[in-house]
């Protein structure tokens, strides 16, 4: 079957996540065609995970969870990528593949500076360094081979992520002197899609491959012209993905980092991981007074309560997943910058739907910095 897909990444939540969804839809004859992952980064990691990806033999996701209180522990053969390429050693190829017109849709999930630009990439650079300077160069490849319409679909951790990609692209093609016809092609035929993705993978399995939890969910923002390269269970096309953004930043997220507040403020085990942590009564207690009390009023106010309502006790299962090492030393990292968008963005929401709403236990957080 001829790729449909170019899958910028090859990091595990891509391949426990798109690439699971790709494999199962395939089966079930409900997607475009396979994946041609490529590396961007230049990284050895990266190398070695392209080199591994690239015989097309499939790789593992173990699946371990809970789901609806029963132990779930399996494992799948994702074989949805067929071809891997290096963009650093194989960019003529990568262009090619770019320009195909049977490759409709386009995945990234690049590093967390993945969207930064690099100081020495100008118009003149054959191979730019950055993400979004690649990407420029690979859509003037598919505008020049005819312009075939295309979606990209960023799996990134930003909010907006499609938005902010197309900007950036928009942004750095004008700078470098991109020609009117392609700009326009750009603002046409180009969708960037915002999307959403919720699943946790908790590791790798070396050289390739993934463990995750049974639940996932990629929301991804209807538009105007969107091709969509899959139906499964698990993906959502909706007019209002902020609906699922924020039942998982104020649910999910907001939970999660709630743990890793009480467990530095207590001075807990270094090592304690999530699972630990909630076999302490006291510790449950506190959370679930904090989505009773402060996040799931402002969840109704909003007209969200019965969905608010069961995305919490999906997400306490999540937790309690005994297979996850999920540590709250790697929860707690850039708590603080966590917290303002969390908290601080959970109680704004509450002034904005729930004016006269107290949120104490939030407050006195924020205010230990």
């Amino acid at each position: 079957m001829h790729p449909a897909i170019l899958q910028f990444g090859t990091g595990r939540l891509l391949q426990a996540h798109a690439d699971l969804m790709l494999d199962e839809a395939l089966a079930a004859g409900k997607a475009a065609g396979p994946v041609v992952a490529v590396t961007t980064s230049g990284t050895p990691e990266a190398a070695r995970r392209a080199a591994a990806l690239a015989y097309g033999a499939g790789f593992p996701v173990h699946i371990r969870g809970l789901v609806d209180g029963e132990a779930v522990d399996r494992q799948v053969q994702v074989t949805s990528v067929v071809r891997a390429l290096d963009a650093v050693t194989q960019w003529e190829e990568v262009r090619a593949d770019a320009a195909d017109p049977q490759v409709r849709a386009w995945l990234s999930n690049t590093a967390d500076r993945g969207y930064e630009l690099h100081p020495d990439d100008d118009a003149a650079t054959p191979v730019p360094r950055s993400f979004p300077g690649k990407l420029v160069r690979l859509l003037q490849a598919r505008h020049e081979a005819g312009g075939a319409p295309l979606s990209v679909f960023p799996l990134e951790l930003i909010t907006d992520n499609g938005k902010v990609l197309r900007g950036i692209v928009t942004g750095l093609a004008r700078q470098w002197g991109a020609s009117a016809g392609f700009l326009s092609w750009l603002e046409a035929e180009v969708v960037f899609a915002d999307s959403l993705v919720d699943r946790i993978v908790s590791e790798p399995i070396e050289p390739v491959g993934a463990v995750a939890e049974p639940y996932a969910l990629w929301a991804i923002r209807q538009a105007p012209g969107l091709f969509v390269p899959l139906e499964h269970p698990d993906v959502v096309v909706t007019e209002d993905l902020e609906r699922y953004a924020r039942l998982k930043l104020f649910i999910l997220n907001l939970g999660h980092t709630w743990l890793a507040e009480r467990w530095l403020l207590d001075r807990r085990d270094p090592d304690e991981i999530l699972l630990q942590i909630l076999q302490d009564a006291d510790m449950v207690a506190s959370l679930d007074r904090v989505y009773d009390e402060e996040v799931l009023p402002v969840f109704v106010a909003m007209g969200l309560g019965e969905q608010a309502v069961a995305y919490r006790r999906t997400v306490m299962e999540r937790f309690a997943n005994p297979f996850l090492r999920h540590r709250l030393a790697d929860i707690a990292h850039n708590h603080a910058a966590k917290k303002e968008r969390r908290f601080g963005g959970l109680i704004e929401l509450s002034r904005q739907y729930l004016p006269d709403h107290p949120t104490p236990l939030l407050d006195g957080a924020l205010a230990r910095g």
